[in-house]
């Protein structure tokens, strides 16, 4: 590979023609080259564009988004610039999610603009609109629904399925009069994107799930039901449409049973076609804490914290076949911080687990101890590398006052102690194979942030980045890296954000 990196344009131009390049070879060669450009000594990041603003600041695959996804700027260009801006819309109308929707490479679609990128959106009066992500020209309009208050939107399958969430029903006299049982919790519509076709609505019923049912999401095929009670029970979500789906629904035509005119046109919207009358098989059910479990991994297994006090701030690791907790399989950093330490599935889904510390970062591998069969096998938590934050815990337990008195500290310091190296968060980029940790220091009465970019194979530090802008802790903070760009977006005083743009430049020539 490294004699292929130094062959020059007309070498791998007529490989190419000659058909040893794919199109897939030649992308993953230009990431690497780009990744050995970014991490040559000669490389900085330099910021080139800040801007701020009044509401919330959004960014997804080279788009920036203001004004509540009225006002969208492409980051890919050396400084960015506008790509359009949507009309202004009264505060009824206005946008309260969005989804950035990506088309597929493996299959035709029905219309040109369905193989662009899209902006999906959900207006507050109930309107799903689509946009072309380019010009942001409407292509496509659906009107929910006249009773339920629709307001979220998820990814079920990334880039296939979507669903849009209603808000939890509360016993008001307009939604008695809209004939709602007492029962109802939430409703879900779900949607199949390139071409934007209705899978269906469903209701959420307590009578059906449970009393103590406070929230459903859909994620991956699989129904993920909330309870108060400290406890998260999965259902199939391909069982319940073929069990109770009562009729099939397509937009734009007419649904006379129901009453309505045209399926997704106001103003009747889309009724209601999944009836769920009796629990469905649970596949999985686990008691935690905070109602968070995860499950992934190589082979399935699932990470979680128990619902007793006892086992607070640390993670289980347990796998989904039959709960059998891994060997190590809990992972506790007895953190002494006043912000706790996360876990998840390293999004490179290698299997891996990304456990994240104020002054520790550990990767870690799910081994099994049987090369050959699976099945009876234990599972071993092992530690594949760690990273560490610079750490002087001698020179913060003395200080010297203005008089030269040398005072020490008697008590014990944080692990997010303000005056060292804190890690802050992490992010992974996928295209260059390379996580992107942050870490914050104050110093002089700010917070100086460098962004650390390891080896994700073996956690070396490549390269470090200092952002030019305070970081200031008591504020949250966004931070993106998509190839050349590094993008921060930051809350300030006063409820504002504002958005911070590097770009990789060249600094003295290579020799």
């Amino acid at each position: 590979m490294s004699q292929l990196r130094r062959r020059n344009t007309p070498v791998c131009l007529d490989l190419r023609s000659r058909g040893i390049f794919d199109a897939g070879t030649l992308s993953r060669q230009n990431l690497k080259i780009l990744r050995d450009i970014i991490l040559q000594d000669s490389k900085d990041f330099s910021k080139v564009w800040t801007k701020s603003s009044k509401s919330t600041i959004s960014y997804e695959s080279g788009r920036i988004y203001f004004e509540n996804y009225q006002c969208c700027y492409s980051s890919l260009p050396s400084e960015p610039h506008l790509l359009y801006e949507l009309r202004k819309r009264p505060k009824a109308e206005k946008i309260e999610d969005a989804l950035l929707c990506q088309c597929p490479l493996d299959k035709r679609l029905p219309t040109p603009s369905d193989e662009k990128p899209s902006l999906l959106a959900l207006t507050a009066n109930n309107w799903l609109y689509r946009f072309s992500a380019e010009t942001g020209q409407e292509l496509q309009r659906v009107y929910l629904s006249p009773h339920h208050k629709f307001r979220y939107l998820g990814w079920d399958v990334s880039q296939e399925t979507f669903y849009v969430k209603s808000i939890q029903n509360k016993m008001t006299s307009t939604v008695r009069q809209a004939g709602f049982n007492q029962n109802t919790l939430m409703y879900l519509a779900v949607f199949n994107i390139f071409p934007l076709k209705l899978v269906g609505i469903l209701e959420i019923n307590k009578s059906v799930f449970g009393s103590t049912v406070i929230d459903v999401v859909l994620s991956q095929g699989v129904l993920a039901v909330s309870h108060s009670s400290k406890t998260v029970r999965l259902y199939s979500f391909e069982d319940i449409l073929n069990k109770y789906m009562t009729k099939t629904l397509v937009l734009g035509e007419q649904c006379h049973s129901e009453g309505v005119t045209a399926v997704g046109e106001a103003p009747f919207g889309i009724p209601v076609n999944i009836h769920i009358n009796e629990c469905p098989p649970v596949l999985f059910e686990v008691s935690c804490f905070d109602n968070g479990v995860q499950i992934g991994g190589h082979p399935w297994h699932y990470i979680f914290t128990p619902p007793h006090k006892k086992h607070q701030g640390s993670f289980h690791i347990c796998s989904v076949k039959d709960n059998t907790l891994a060997k190590n399989g809990i992972q506790d950093m007895k953190c002494c911080s006043l912000e706790s330490d996360w876990i998840y599935f390293h999004p490179d889904d290698s299997g891996r687990i990304i456990h994240v510390g104020p002054s520790t970062i550990n990767v870690l591998k799910i081994h099994s101890d049987s090369q050959f069969d699976e099945t009876d096998s234990q599972f071993d938590i092992a530690k594949e590398f760690s990273i560490t934050a610079h750490r002087d815990n001698a020179a913060t337990q003395t200080s010297v006052t203005s008089s030269g008195r040398i005072v020490k500290r008697r008590f014990h310091q944080l692990d997010d102690d303000p005056e060292q190296e804190t890690f802050r968060m992490v992010e992974y980029e996928d295209e260059l194979d390379l996580l992107a940790v942050v870490e914050v220091t104050h110093r002089e009465d700010e917070g100086h942030a460098h962004i650390r970019l390891h080896d994700n194979h073996t956690g070396a530090l490549l390269k470090s980045v200092p952002l030019v802008e305070s970081w200031d802790v008591t504020y949250s903070h966004e931070l993106f890296f998509d190839r050349d760009t590094i993008v921060h977006i930051e809350q300030t005083k006063n409820n504002n954000f504002c958005c911070h743009v590097y770009k990789i430049n060249c600094g003295k020539t290579d020799e």
